[in-house]
């Protein structure tokens, strides 16, 4: 019997382990867990001790874990709120979205201006990369440390959640753009009249599933795990005709297929479900995957210095772009500093477009670590400068009675996006 095939059993085992051993010791640090699930995979991976590696197994548990990521983001979306910050939230996601993406392109450029190694994309385009790669934004990080302090329910922080979600829609399509360019002899014009014709058929099909998907629920009142069946089998189709047929991103279906379940009468159960299935497995394995793709030989002196200065480039361009957004939207100079500063995580949503970038050929190998830098700074920066930002700030009465409430309903969870407790309705 060959032992060795049995081996990603292992694997997983340590990868658990190690996932939540070091999420419990960042949290005591009042940090996301997300970022012990990263740590885990650097410090086991090849950068340090060696005992894990990247295998064809972890890289397609992966690529399932960045699907149902992104479809449970939809799922969480509220597109009442949404509709609410209309307007301003576009505008602050659009110039927030166009800055760094600028600032990350100069900053590559300096770096990164020879000729392309052999199997990649142009210089050009690397460096452009780097820049789509900064314009994402994490959701889930700022909505946690909001709801620590108490602030969810500000004028600001109900800005930062329309212009996240956007800029996360926006930074995808831009993902998707620059992936054709990649390829010489796809037309742009052609790709973005696909890119719209995805959209319009994700519409129409949206519509017909969310009719179907209503009046089958109505129907079944006991068992409901045929729902969530239903809702994965709906995403898993919508991501294959993204990529397949219109060659968007396979992340961008699956997004888009959350959001049309996230106003069904079932979507709290289905997310407590999927929140199940990304806890105990699917996302530390992506997380943990990621970091195994860091590797310390890649580290120079040249490739620190740019690590550095990607993290302040990454800082700024949000707090600047974003909080010139808001300005111009007729938010206070101080909502407008806490509007930016709410934006500075990038999260998972930027893992996920390094991730594909370094599959297409997008980005090298060297400046894959800078990023995973650029990620866990940002992360771990943006709770504390979101806390200065709103302190001693004046709340709305609903704000105060909703803290009032909470404080008397008892201690808020410490958990992240990323290990939710699931709700005891949902238990049964």
């Amino acid at each position: 019997m060959d032992t060795e095939s049995y081996n990603f059993l292992l694997d997983l085992a340590l990868i658990l382990l190690s996932t939540k051993l070091l999420g419990l010791l960042t949290r005591r640090f009042k940090m996301p867990q997300v970022v012990g699930a990263l740590l885990a995979g650097v410090i086991l991976g090849p950068m340090m001790l060696g005992v894990l590696k990247e295998t064809e197994f972890i890289d397609k548990l992966s690529e399932i874990g960045v699907i149902v990521l992104m479809f449970t983001a939809g799922l969480e979306t509220d597109v009442k709120e949404l509709k609410k910050t209309g307007k301003a939230s576009f505008i602050i996601a659009l110039i927030g979205v166009i800055v760094p993406l600028v600032g990350g392109a100069g900053l590559a450029f300096f770096f990164n201006n020879g000729p392309a190694e052999a199997g990649l994309a142009s210089t050009f385009l690397q460096n452009v990369f780097i820049g789509v790669v900064l314009t994402a934004t994490s959701v889930s990080i700022t909505v946690e440390t909001l709801k620590e302090m108490g602030k969810l329910n500000t004028k600001a922080s109900n800005a930062i959640l329309g212009a996240a979600i956007i800029d996360d829609v926006l930074g995808i399509i831009a993902l998707t753009i620059i992936t054709s360019m990649a390829d010489p002899s796809v037309n742009i014009a052609v790709v973005l009249l696909k890119i719209a014709a995805f959209f319009v058929v994700a519409a129409v099909a949206g519509y017909l599933f969310y009719r179907f998907f209503k009046k089958f629920q109505e129907h079944y009142h006991k068992d409901m795990r045929r729902f969530v069946i239903i809702a994965f089998v709906f995403c898993l189709l919508l991501s294959y005709c993204a990529e397949y047929f219109f060659g968007v991103a396979d992340i961008t279906g699956a997004y888009i297929a959350g959001i049309l379940i996230s106003n069904t009468q079932r979507t709290p159960y289905i997310a407590s479900r999927f929140e199940t299935l990304s806890y105990i497995l699917i996302s530390p394995v992506f997380f943990a995957s990621i970091g195994l793709k860091v590797q310390l030989p890649e580290m120079t002196a040249s490739i620190l210095v740019f690590s550095i200065l990607l993290v302040i480039v990454a800082v700024l361009t949000k707090v600047i772009g974003c909080g010139l957004g808001a300005k111009l939207c007729g938010f206070s100079n101080r909502e407008s500093i806490q509007i930016g500063t709410g934006m500075i995580s990038r999260g998972e949503v930027a893992l996920i477009v390094a991730t594909k970038g370094m599959t297409l050929g997008l980005m090298s190998q060297q400046f894959f670590g800078p990023v995973i830098i650029t990620v866990v700074a940002t992360t771990i920066i943006a709770p504390i400068l979101l806390k200065v930002a709103f302190r001693n700030g004046k709340g709305h009465e609903e704000l105060e009675l909703t803290a009032e409430v909470e404080k008397l309903a008892g201690p808020k969870s410490e958990f992240s996006a990323y290990e939710r407790d699931i709700p005891e309705s949902h238990k049964k």
